[in-house]
């Protein structure tokens, strides 16, 4: 990767979202977390949610990226709160599709998520891009799950 290149991929705004990452850290009253791993570069997003009324009332998430991942998880974190699973599944796919199909940016309140069109051209960091999104879509799913099994267990 020439210089230049490097320095367009790691703009200013990038590096400040990966800097400045909202809900970093667990959250100790989750009801559902779920860890994304990229075999690629081996970066990790665990997310931890609570919902209420179906939608996020409470979010954390543990972040092991490169600063491109660190700041698309900075984007999820400042719009996370109030979106529902759908809303969610929705801007990881518009995501996807902006990274590798040159798709539109997300919809509101994701799009914040146009610092990154300059990764489009570097198909090898887009998994790690994509992790905190699918760990908090996931995240969602194993409430989901524990809430079944908790029916499950009551008979």
């Amino acid at each position: 990767m020439a210089d230049a290149d490097m320095m367009q991929l790691y703009s200013k705004r990038i590096l400040a979202l990966a800097a400045d990452i909202p809900h970093l850290g667990p959250l100790p009253d989750a009801q559902g977390s779920a860890m994304k791993r990229s075999p690629q570069c081996g970066s990790t997003v665990t997310a931890h949610v609570r919902l209420k009324d179906g939608r996020i009332d409470g979010f954390g998430q543990e972040v092991r990226a490169c600063a491109l991942g660190q700041a698309s998880a900075g984007v999820l974190g400042q719009a996370v709160l109030g979106a529902s699973r759908d809303d969610l599944e929705r801007a990881t796919e518009q995501l996807e599709k902006m990274l590798r199909e040159e798709g539109p940016v997300p919809d509101a309140p994701f799009a914040g998520l146009e610092a990154l069109i300059p990764a489009r051209d570097y198909p090898n960091r887009h998994a790690s891009i994509l992790l905190a999104w699918q760990a908090a879509v996931d995240a969602i799913d194993a409430c989901a799950e524990a809430a079944d099994g908790a029916r499950d267990a009551r008979g």
